[in-house]
């Protein structure tokens, strides 16, 4: 089995504001392998924040383009355990060769059933006035999503509550309503916060604390809003999130966990210790979206995934054979992800 990589940059639409820069691309890398008779495509698209940097993944997929023909996947697989973005390129470029050896979508490869191709997203909202939230969300249920995720945490408490109040008076109560305070709030702020946004029928609140700060997390529990966990899974380890019962919900992203395999390890552990997953990106291409996607069919049934990203992106590294329609997107019926690129 041989590997290729191809550089790429992807601009985006409105710049990425993390916690210490702002990101104005996505970089990354194709994942190419190859063997006799098959090929498999992943992609590598570091988040410096959430995964290692631009520079260490290439290193890294360079080790592993050198290695891969000696010592075989799992081995080169194995070694990359410190570097999630590389990891999972080729991660999913192995999944996609052998799910395409077999001529079976890559969810099956996976593990995955047959239960459903359709699988519901969310839309998110972001920071705005109260008035121009309410837009955003009545738009976006005009569009056919059922599921929308507030941003909050910019402003203060009153301010959030009163935008979530007004989505839930302006959408009704059939729509469900997510808030990701990405790390804004204090312990007793966060307390707060599940008060006020209970009258909003909220189902959870994402990253209310720091990410290192498990215990508070699970001291949020046991209200009628929800706790789920983000960044903290960057950081933290995993079995320990869920032997201190930090979360009702985990958001897994795939770039940052490792690869599709990682992933729905820790999705179906999380389901064995009474803890809901759902699957979401960091802004990726078409390729690691499409395999994020197939990812949540593998888990399925699932509650609505952040996959919804694709429009954030100025351009693409291909046609999506996935788009979003009515909230929905559906997994393609083709043999690995789905995807064919020009050169494949």
């Amino acid at each position: 089995m041989d590997l290729d990589l191809q550089p790429f940059e992807l601009d985006l639409v409105e710049p990425l504001r993390t916690a210490d820069r702002t990101i104005e691309s996505r970089r990354g890398f194709l994942v190419r392998v190859r063997t006799e008779d098959r090929r498999g495509l992943g992609e590598a698209t570091p988040l410096p924040g959430w995964t290692e940097s631009y520079d260490a993944c290439e290193d890294a997929l360079e080790r592993a383009a050198d290695r891969l023909s000696v010592r075989g996947p799992d081995a080169t697989l194995d070694e990359l355990a410190d570097a999630p973005a590389a990891r999972h390129g080729l991660s999913l470029a192995i999944a996609d060769l052998r799910a395409r050896r077999i001529d079976v979508p890559l969810l099956r490869e996976l593990g995955g059933g047959s239960r459903s191709r359709h699988l519901r997203v969310n839309a998110t909202i972001g920071d705005a006035s109260v008035s121009d939230t309410v837009e955003a969300a009545e738009h976006a249920v005009a569009d056919g999503f059922d599921c929308l995720k507030l941003k909050v945490g910019a402003r203060s408490l009153d301010e959030d509550a009163e935008r979530l109040e007004a989505v839930r008076s302006a959408v009704g109560a059939d729509v469900t309503l997510r808030a990701d305070a990405n790390e804004a709030w204090d312990r007793a702020t966060a307390e707060a916060a599940f008060e006020r946004f209970a009258d909003a029928s909220v189902s959870y609140v994402e990253q209310p604390l720091n990410a290192d700060d498990l215990i508070g997390h699970a001291k949020l529990r046991g209200g009628s809003v929800d706790v789920a966990l983000d960044e903290t899974l960057a950081v933290a380890n995993h079995d320990r999130v869920l032997d201190v019962d930090a979360a009702d919900v985990i958001v897994c992203k795939p770039m940052v966990l490792g690869g599709p395999d990682r992933t729905i390890g820790l999705a179906r552990r999380g389901r064995r210790a009474g803890v809901r997953p759902v699957v979401s990106t960091t802004i990726d291409g078409v390729v690691a979206r499409l395999g994020a996607l197939h990812v949540a069919g593998a888990l399925a049934p699932i509650d609505a995934c952040g996959l919804a990203t694709g429009d954030r992106l100025a351009n693409d590294l291909g046609p999506d054979p996935a788009p979003v329609e009515d909230g929905t997107m559906t997994i393609p019926r083709g043999a690995g992800t789905g995807l064919r690129l020009a050169d494949d």
